[in-house]
């Protein structure tokens, strides 16, 4: 599993809320920044695992939110 060499920053502040377009958002982020798919693939886990409370403290964790 490779992680991006520094946490990606993704603004989710003034879009659309919708959890499929923030992962889809952070997605895109993770892999410009270098993540493989075991990576991406293991913040969708985190992010799917819960509510919408759950996906946003996943999202968190993977990266920088502005």
């Amino acid at each position: 599993m490779k992680a991006p060499l520094s946490k990606p920053t993704v603004k989710l502040i003034g879009q659309d809320g919708n959890a499929f377009a923030i992962m889809g958002n952070i997605q895109r982020a993770l892999k410009r920044a270098g993540a493989d798919r075991e990576y991406i693939d293991e913040y969708l886990k985190e992010a799917t695992s819960g509510d919408y409370n759950t996906l946003l403290t996943a999202s968190m964790k993977y990266v920088n939110i502005e």
